[in-house]
């Protein structure tokens, strides 16, 4: 090497790492509205937007409802007509990817200029998947993540994701991935996060209590990563009237009190909770943090035990139906 370089060399300090405001938005949909959803989403993308944020996560199930008090008509061993025609229209409002909705979504994050990740409810033919769908300041689609294990009674209506589905984007604002509500108590879930060196873990969300936030203290702590968390905050008149279920009559009931908030690697609250309104919480992201974390505790590294714990992670679609076309001579 010459010597210019050895002395070029010298002078580095390692790579710089990005600082960037990221924004959690806080708001509920319209419910089993795509378009007008898709509307919502847009105006409060760019509300986000204005105040700089370069990174803009959204809730789980944003697009276009996450069917809170509702039983679909069921009962062991019964389904009701009234149910059925419930899920046809959660169907009839739910995204295809790829799909028109999609390109809208990379729209919005191109006219926010800005990484947008979003919670939507995915349709693959008759089923539906809790998923949250990423998308680069440029508009591209860069992937999803589906939901691998729904929760209670949500089981009814959404499937189940395969590890097919677990990705961590290496981007210009750090290594960005999405877990989904109570998937981040999923031990063996986390570390397969982890192991992908995440550096920006966002938890869209549907929990609304007051144990979320430290749930999300921990996951940044034990994953030495920034956590994001969205939720919903909305009132019994965000779903339509005759929308069947047990939440409150009166119009200004809160039925999702938020709490969204934004951890930092060593487990510090950034920004929120917010609770009982509708809102945008906005912290500033600086990756260097992730390092000065690691010194004294990486999940996946010093701190890990490999001769003692291990995991493996089976990252295969898994389809009901694969069809083999044999080669002919």
């Amino acid at each position: 090497m010459a010597g210019d370089d050895l002395r070029n060399l010298g002078k580095l300090d390692g790579p710089s790492e990005p600082k960037y405001l990221a924004a959690c938005v806080q708001a509920a949909p319209v419910a089993f509205d795509l378009q007008a959803t898709l509307e919502k989403t847009r105006d409060l993308a760019a509300d986000a937007a204005r105040q700089g944020a370069k990174l803009i996560l959204f809730p789980e199930a944003f697009i276009s409802a996450y069917p809170r008090g509702t039983s679909f008509g069921a009962t062991i061993g019964a389904r009701s007509p009234e149910g059925r025609e419930l899920f046809r229209r959660y169907h009839a409002s739910s995204i295809d990817i790829p799909g028109p909705a999609i390109d809208v979504l990379g729209q919005i994050a191109k006219q926010s200029r800005a990484y947008l990740v979003i919670g939507v409810i995915e349709r693959d033919g008759g089923t539906l998947h809790c998923a949250v769908v990423t998308f680069g300041p440029d508009g591209r689609y860069l992937g999803k993540h589906r939901k691998l294990m729904p929760t209670g009674s949500e089981r009814l209506v959404w499937g189940y994701g395969d590890g097919s589905t677990l990705p961590v984007f290496d981007t210009d604002i750090g290594k960005l991935g999405s877990v989904i509500c109570w998937e981040n108590y999923m031990p063996m879930m986390r570390a397969a996060m982890y192991a992908q060196r995440i550096q920006v873990y966002c938890a869209p969300t549907a929990d609304g209590r007051p144990t979320w936030l430290p749930s999300m203290q921990h996951v940044a702590l034990e994953g030495r990563c920034f956590v994001l968390s969205s939720n919903q905050f909305c009132t019994r008149s965000d779903y339509p009237e005759d929308y069947p279920s047990d939440l409150p009559s009166a119009p200004d009931a809160i039925v999702s009190r938020g709490g969204s908030c934004i951890v930092d690697p060593l487990g510090n609250v950034l920004a929120g909770p917010l609770w009982d309104k509708e809102g945008i919480i906005t912290a500033e992201i600086d990756i260097a943090q992730v390092a000065r974390a690691q010194y004294d505790f990486d999940p996946v590294g010093h701190y890990s035990r490999p001769d003692v714990f291990s995991l493996t992670v089976d990252k295969r679609e898994k389809r009901a139906v694969n069809s083999l076309i044999a080669g002919i001579d």
